[in-house]
C-alpha cells in the first residue's frame, strides 16, 4: 500500500505542470486582442500570436521555458510580412528573411545568438546585388561580383 501512495505522489508532481496550463488572452486597453497562447504558470509555452492595436497580426510563433524557438514570422503594423526566421534557446539563430515594403525578399542573414554570423545576401528586384561574411557581428568580407563570390566560398556553407 505504502508503494501505492508513493506511486500515486510521484504521479502527481510529474503531472502537476499540467494542472497550471491554461490558454492566456490578453487585450488592449481599446477591447482589441493584444496577445494569445498557452501559460505554464508564469511561463508562456507552445503557440502564440500577438496583435498591433489595430487588430493586425504583429508576430507569430513557439515558446519553451519562456523563450522563443523554432521558426518565427513578423508583420508590419499594415500586415506585411517584414522578417522572418528561428529561434534558438530565445536569441535568433540560422537564417533570417528579410522583406521590403511590397513583400520582396531583401536580404537574408545567417544569425547566431541574434548577430550575423555567416553570410548576409542582399537583393534587389529579386536579384542578387553583393554578399557580406560576417563572424561574431563583424563584417570580413564583401563581395558585389557572384562569380567571384562561388569561387571563393563553399556554397554549401549557404544552407
Amino acid at each position: 500500500m505504502k508503494a501505492i501512495t508513493i506511486g500515486f505522489l510521484f504521479l502527481f508532481i510529474l503531472s502537476k505542470d499540467n494542472f497550471q496550463k491554461e490558454y492566456y488572452r490578453d487585450y488592449y486597453p481599446n477591447g482589441n486582442l493584444k496577445s494569445k497562447g498557452w501559460k505554464n504558470g508564469a511561463n508562456k509555452e507552445g503557440f502564440w500570436e500577438f496583435y498591433f492595436s489595430n487588430n493586425n497580426l504583429m508576430k507569430k510563433g513557439r515558446f519553451q521555458n519562456n523563450l522563443k524557438v523554432g521558426y518565427w514570422y513578423f508583420y508590419t503594423s499594415d500586415g506585411y510580412l517584414k522578417m522572418e526566421g528561428h529561434y534558438s534557446k530565445g536569441e535568433k539563430a540560422m537564417w533570417w528573411l528579410f522583406y521590403d515594403e511590397n513583400g520582396v525578399i531583401n536580404h537574408k542573414c545567417q544569425l547566431k545568438k541574434g548577430v550575423k554570423h555567416g553570410y548576409c545576401l542582399k537583393y534587389t528586384n529579386k536579384k542578387l546585388i553583393s554578399a557580406e561574411k560576417y563572424l561574431n557581428g563583424k563584417k570580413i568580407k564583401e563581395w558585389f561580383e557572384f562569380d567571384r563570390f562561388k569561387r571563393e566560398n563553399n556554397l554549401s556553407d549557404l544552407r
